[in-house]
């Protein structure tokens, strides 16, 4: 009973706070109202160290979908983790995590953000870790120590903001624009926020991550830790100069090409969604650069529900197939999970811009933006290309695991039974259909004006069929297709394992130390100190003891040697 209270209880206190949250943020766009609190905590001399907390339409509407989002991982998690002894820690961890982010959301002040960013990484080190294993624990040491960088950056802007009066930096916006020495802030605040949005080259720790328990996963990789970095530049879009944006979007897209790219040549179903998470973190700052903030920020709200869906069916299939994500064992669930595919289907083809659904609103406005920018064609066939490998992936992991022959073993019953995690997929799902739309309608009241060509017009919708088709093709599974993949080992493997960064990320920091400290360790501690030191001393005196008891083992012939050597030494000191 105290399991499925703590569950419960989490659920519906979230679930009223993020509906409450989600009304007042609509009366504050209404209004076009902020508050900005400041209350003084401590007032030493002329140092007062204040707290401040800024509520607008932006931070509300997040709070509320992170909220919203939580519950039902949570609602879910009550059935996902059942047979877990310490449910109620596990609930605790993502109590904490979720405060964090609120905190991180509301907070005007460097500082305070700074407990959010590291409250983050902390707690998500500990449910990395939760299934205690060697590969877990791997998993959680590099997100840490990656996400280790984007706080020192922080900890750096903070130190440069002495140059200041106050670490408010939503009242310097404006003066950091036009000051040069205040750019350093941008670049730092970027480059945070690169390192908890996992780009190029801190991408490693996303696919990584997935060693977490899935309703976790649903929760980081939809609205909160890798969403921490693209809301922290949404609020400092200001202060972005050209060259900053330009190194950014370079950077941002080939992530988004990188992410597409490794997803096609995955198995594990967790982590291609990871890498779909990573690919649409990529368009999220691409377009961010490009100076739209609020289409970035619809696109992150979209983005959060259609995820969170797709890792809730992911992990309702993974909890059928008793705990194995290899999609190739996988196959015509359709039959056995109808509507557990039926959710997972919307949630894809919602993340593919299928019209109408959340994804569409957010994706083909961002692409009919790129349409009209004043882009370089490099960049502008990198989002193309990308959107291509989106619909690819995702109508690869359709044919592999909702269609075709049944691969499990023959005896395995499945079915949809869930029925907790049914509900709360079902809400979910309901949010992908309609609040797409909705906030689309809240947050542009006045459509966006685009004018194309025809051919540009539907570029998006010719480049998702031809995705989509080339999906197909490399889908098709039997014995003769895997070994001619063999050919093409190399280019599979460096896509695959995007573009040798896992390695680049682990085997190039520690390859060196480790080695000095191998040589060290045999060369000293197990070489001439062992000979001088410990081992050394051992063996001599161990040969001067044997000597001694030889002498000392009463052996008459000894004495009388001894003896006459001593009336030698004798009769040779008397001559003298």
């Amino acid at each position: 009973m105290n399991k499925i209270s703590i569950c419960v209880i989490s659920f519906i206190s979230l679930f009223m706070i993020s509906m409450s949250l989600f009304f007042f943020s609509l009366k504050f766009l209404l209004l076009d109202y902020t508050i900005f609190i400041e209350w003084e905590l401590l007032s030493l001399n002329s140092n007062s160290i204040i707290m401040g907390v800024l509520f607008d339409w932006m931070s509300l509407m997040f709070m509320s979908f992170v909220l919203f989002i939580s519950s039902m991982v949570i609602f879910y998690s009550d059935q996902y983790m059942e047979g877990d002894l310490n449910i109620n820690r596990f609930i605790m961890l993502v109590l904490m995590f979720v405060f964090s982010m609120m905190l991180l959301i509301i907070s005007p002040n460097l500082i305070s953000i700074l407990l959010g960013w590291d409250g983050l990484g902390l707690v998500s080190y500990c449910l990395v870790i939760y299934y205690q294993n060697i590969k877990s624990y791997n998993a959680g040491m590099l997100t840490a120590l990656m996400n280790r960088i984007g706080d020192v950056m922080l900890l750096i802007a903070i130190s440069w903001m002495l140059n200041y009066g106050s670490w408010n930096y939503i009242f310097y916006l404006d003066f950091m624009k036009n000051d040069f020495y205040m750019q350093i802030i941008g670049l730092l605040v970027m480059l945070a926020a690169m390192t908890k949005s996992a780009q190029i080259p801190f991408s490693s720790w996303l696919p990584a991550a997935m060693a977490a328990p899935t309703p976790v996963s649903a929760l980081v990789h939809s609205s909160t830790l890798v969403t921490a970095g693209i809301y922290l530049l949404i609020r400092f879009n200001v202060i972005l100069n050209s060259n900053l944006c330009l190194f950014l979007l370079l950077i941002a897209s080939l992530t988004m090409f990188m992410a597409g790219l490794g997803a096609n040549f995955e198995f594990d179903l967790k982590k291609i969604i990871a890498l779909s998470t990573l690919s649409q973190l990529g368009l999220m700052m691409s377009i961010l650069s490009m100076g739209n903030y609020k289409l970035a920020f619809f696109h992150l709200l979209t983005h959060a529900l259609f995820k969170a869906l797709l890792f809730m069916c992911a992990g309702a299939i993974i909890h059928n197939l008793k705990d194995m994500q290899d999609i190739r064992f996988m196959g015509n669930l359709m039959v056995h999970m109808p509507l557990t595919c039926m959710c997972m289907n919307i949630s894809n083809l919602a993340l593919c811009g299928m019209p109408f659904l959340a994804g569409f609103y957010s994706k083909d406005l961002i692409l009919e933006i790129v349409c009209m920018d004043y882009i370089n064609i490099f960049i502008f066939m990198l989002f193309f290309i990308s959107t291509g490998l989106t619909v690819c992936y995702s109508f690869r992991l359709c044919y592999y695991s909702i269609t075709g022959d049944f691969n499990f073993y023959s005896f395995h019953s499945l079915n949809d039974e869930g029925w907790i995690m049914l509900k709360s997929m079902l809400v979910m799902l309901i949010s992908v259909i309609f609040m797409g739309s909705i906030l689309s309608w809240l947050i542009f009241p006045t459509p966006i004006m685009i004018c194309l060509p025809i051919e540009l017009k539907t570029l998006a919708l010719s480049v998702s069929i031809l995705g989509a088709w080339i999906g197909y093709e490399v889908s098709k599974f039997s014995v003769s297709w895997l070994s001619n993949s063999l050919k093409f080992y190399n280019y599979v493997y460096f896509f695959g394992y995007m573009w040798f960064m896992p390695n680049i990320s682990t085997f190039s920091m520690n390859y060196l130390p480790l080695t000095l400290s191998y040589n060290l360790f045999k060369n000293f501690d197990q070489g001439w100190n062992e000979y001088f030191g410990g081992q050394g001393l051992y063996k001599n005196m161990k040969k001067t003891s044997i000597l001694i008891q030889f002498i000392q083992n009463n052996n008459i012939k000894i004495y009388l040697i001894l003896i006459v050597v001593w009336l030698l030494i004798l009769m040779v000191l008397m001559s003298i």
